[in-house]
């Protein structure tokens, strides 16, 4: 079968131009929050804390904040890039497009992920104007980045599929994702927690992503950086799946 470049094109561009015309607030939002937890945890706090395994407090938490707003970006950005369509019902004018399941989910998958790159790197940008921001194996922080942003652009969009209302869509991201992110070692090292909360800690998935991301930009690991890797890869296999077979049956969007 031949790949509808045109369909994807038109709905990869559609997402992309909806990003541009709220570029300020898209990009300010993320900027605003970052420079603020740079100058709460950063300055303030880090005032009182030691080098984390030779690494100042501000330049450690910086993989975490980035890994932040990878995961909620890319959850919301493609999510509601689905959803809406739903809500005012031009998903309609999809549907009966000559443009396969295959090239729609790429295009908005594509556009999700690309604007949590965007972001991602403004976020980055951002970090260098509060601390001393090393990259020691570039070419892995990119493959991780990029592995980051278009699964859990998947993961968003498979949300925005099963979601009834805008209340729904916001659960995962706002009371799961989050929570997981600050609890899994964004702002603090794994070894400053009591035992008990190191061991509850190690079940938080997100933490292996944060530490495989810290590696990246360090060198500094506290557990093997394919176990990150495998168990995102195991979970982009699973969304792919799960979209798969909710778009095959037309689940809350034939219907």
């Amino acid at each position: 079968m031949k790949f509808n470049y045109y369909g994807f094109k038109a709905i990869y561009v559609h997402e992309m131009n909806r990003f541009l015309r709220t570029v300020a607030q898209s990009l300010l939002s993320p900027v605003i929050s970052t420079s603020l937890y740079f100058v709460v945890f950063g300055s303030v706090i880090g005032g009182y804390i030691q080098k984390i395994d030779g690494v100042s407090y501000g330049s450690y938490i910086v993989p975490g904040l980035l890994m932040l707003t990878l995961l909620t970006q890319s959850i919301s950005n493609t999510s509601f890039g689905i959803f809406f369509p739903k809500f005012n019902g031009t998903i309609n004018e999809i549907l009966a497009a000559p443009i396969s399941t295959l090239e729609t989910v790429l295009a908005f998958v594509g556009a999700g992920a690309t604007k949590t790159l965007i972001v991602g790197a403004v976020i980055y940008f951002t970090a260098t104007f509060f601390a001393d921001v090393t990259v020691k194996y570039p070419l892995l922080m990119i493959f991780l980045l990029v592995l980051v942003s278009f699964t859990f652009a998947l993961f968003g969009f498979l949300i925005g599929v099963v979601s009834k209302d805008f209340e729904q869509m916001s659960i995962i991201p706002s009371l799961v994702i989050t929570p997981m992110v600050f609890l899994g070692g964004s702002l603090y090292s794994l070894d400053m927690l009591p035992p008990f909360w190191q061991t509850i800690s190690y079940f938080n998935p997100v933490v292996y992503l944060i530490d495989s991301l810290r590696f990246s930009f360090y060198g500094i690991s506290d557990f093997n950086i394919w176990i990150s890797i495998g168990s995102m890869m195991s979970f982009l296999v699973i969304c792919v799946m799960s979209v798969a077979k909710l778009l095959k049956k037309g689940y809350n969007i034939k219907a």
